[in-house]
């Protein structure tokens, strides 16, 4: 429900904030005083069509903010959830949910599931005929048997579906895909690579690259051990051996040396290896060369590394195996998919009675609720036709018709025209559906328009009813409503410096039986106030 609902410089609303509660929450006041207004705020806030005249004459912007208290919602915060909606002059929008900016059209889309608007200039779903099959099958409920089934065999079907389409269309396609897929495949595999060449190899070409650098210092460092430092060593030596038998301690530097000595002619003897090993020949460069630039190619058009290439290479090959056996696939596919359908229509046959069935008896009951409401010439059709293609929802398209007036022919319950019909039938609708339809929140305007007596005392019953499973917002000029509310609110307006600014109030007991007087007759004297506290004491229960 909204708990709070705050609006900002639309039309003669300067700024004002509402408080408002569960149940039927009903706002009545004077002429002219900005009711209507209300109702554009809350069109504009579920994403609905703004007009820059709509801005409060001197001002830039409109602010429309709600605070809505959802609990179950997966969006909720603690709970809540806050939509605002900013206008400026220019035309700019700025949309929150929960302070999250989202476009007017994501604004739409998720206040569509929260608030519904019935009145003169609404958009709601109930007028909107790709909904209606789901407030049928809603109304049916868990009597639609064979839906769960028959959705999983529509998952399964659409599967398949776009795997068939998937199969690289005709044969010349198909061949024209085979030697792409043939070339690359083979272009891998003569490269014959191998997981870490490419590092070994970069090693080898900066060593080439640097050859005559390494076998200079190479050079240097052989010849300074050979002919310097093994020489100096071995002259020690033998120079400690004529005193190792004279201390122990120059035994074992004689031992020390000599282990310096032998470590000393190893590492002299691998250096000259490695000045061998630095002599390439064009050949050798050429190789290194000529390999590096297979794999760069490889590498840009295959993968970044060569585990990726060869990653990619068994992919082509599992691919062109499908190819070349594609048509075993294709008929498998199709043998499965008949299945699917022959089980499918089954079921979709299965439903479709049950819809018919049951949209006779939601005709009949919305039928009961508009006599009700004093619209007997009226007659709520739901027709339900079969499609020649399956849908997520099986075989069947709902519309809900009516006939408004006898000698007339039924037509969709979208060409409603007057304003007061449409939140009449609307609410003969949602009585029925109150307990299936899962819009939390239902808004009234011109529900009254045009009706007195007993078919506003049906009326005021027929809003209080559903208020038990959703939250009702109703501008009205009828006491006969004001008086069932569970919350009333007046609304005024008052000249402040040349302008006129809207104000609201919450009424308590008292100021409630005053404006049902007042609404009544326009007068409040002992005769009227008598009269609002006989309507007060009928409050449905």
């Amino acid at each position: 429900m909204i708990t709070t609902l705050h609006i900002k410089n639309i039309g003669i609303i300067e700024e004002i904030t509402i408080d408002l509660n569960k149940g039927l929450n009903v706002l009545t006041g004077e002429t002219g005083a900005g009711k209507t207004l209300m109702i554009d705020a809350l069109l504009v806030l579920s994403g609905g069509r703004f007009s820059k005249e709509m801005i409060r004459k001197g001002e830039s912007n409109s602010f429309v903010e709600a605070n809505i208290y959802l609990p179950e919602h997966p969006q909720a915060i603690d709970g809540n959830i806050i939509v605002s909606r900013e206008i400026n002059n220019m035309g700019r929008n700025l949309c929150k949910i929960n302070g999250r900016m989202v476009t007017v059209n994501e604004l739409k889309d998720f206040m569509a599931n929260i608030i519904e608007i019935h009145g003169q200039n609404d958009n709601q779903a109930l007028l909107d005929s790709q909904y209606h099959l789901a407030y049928l099958d809603g109304f049916i409920g868990e009597q639609l048997t064979g839906q769960k089934e028959y959705n999983a065999c529509y998952d399964a079907y659409c599967k398949i579906e776009k795997q068939l389409k998937e199969n690289y269309g005709d044969e010349k396609e198909r061949e024209r895909k085979l030697d792409l897929l043939r070339y690359q495949y083979e272009e891998i595999k003569e490269a014959k690579l191998k997981s870490d060449e490419e590092d070994e190899l970069e090693a080898q070409r900066k060593i080439m690259l640097n050859s005559e650098k390494i076998a200079e210092n190479l050079k240097q460092t052989d010849i300074q051990l050979g002919e310097h430092a093994i020489d100096s060593i071995s002259a020690s030596i033998r120079a400690l051996e004529k005193i190792e038998n004279l201390d122990a301690k120059y035994e074992k530097t004689t031992s020390d040396l000599k282990n310096i000595y032998y470590e000393l002619q190893e590492i002299s003897r691998e250096i000259s290896a490695r000045r061998d090993e630095i002599d390439f020949n064009d050949e050798q460069r050429n190789q290194i060369e000529e390999r590096l630039d297979i794999i760069h190619n490889l590498k840009r058009k295959y993968g970044n590394t060569i585990p990726e290439i060869l990653a990619y290479k068994q992919e082509l090959k599992e691919e062109i195996n499908h190819i070349e056996n594609l048509e075993t696939y294709t008929n498998k596919l199709k043998e499965e998919k008949n299945q699917i359908v022959e089980k499918m229509q089954s079921l979709a046959n299965q439903m479709h009675d049950i819809r018919i069935k049951k949209a006779g008896e939601l005709s009949e009951k919305i039928n009961k609720e508009l006599e009700d409401l004093e619209m007997k010439n009226a007659k709520i059709n739901v027709k339900v036709d079969k499609q020649e293609t399956f849908s997520k929802n099986g075989i069947d398209t709902v519309t809900f018709y009516i006939k408004t007036n006898l000698g007339e022919d039924e037509k969709q319950l979208s060409k409603i025209a007057s304003g007061g019909e449409i939140s009449r039938t609307m609410l003969g609708i949602k009585t029925v559906l109150a307990d299936t339809d899962k819009v939390p929140i239902l808004i009234f305007d011109e529900i009254d328009t045009g009706i007195s007596g007993k078919t506003a005392n049906s009326v005021a019953q027929k809003l209080h009813q559903i208020s038990d499973k959703h939250q009702i917002l109703c501008i009205s000029h009828l006491p006969n409503i004001a008086a069932v509310a569970d919350e009333n609110y007046f609304i005024g307006k008052t000249v402040t410096n040349d302008r006129t600014n809207t104000h609201i109030k919450k009424l308590n007991e008292d100021e409630i039986l005053q404006e049902i007087a007042r609404i009544s007759s326009g007068e409040v004297n002992e005769i009227t106030l008598k009269y609002a506290q006989e309507l007060r004491n009928k409050k449905v229960s």
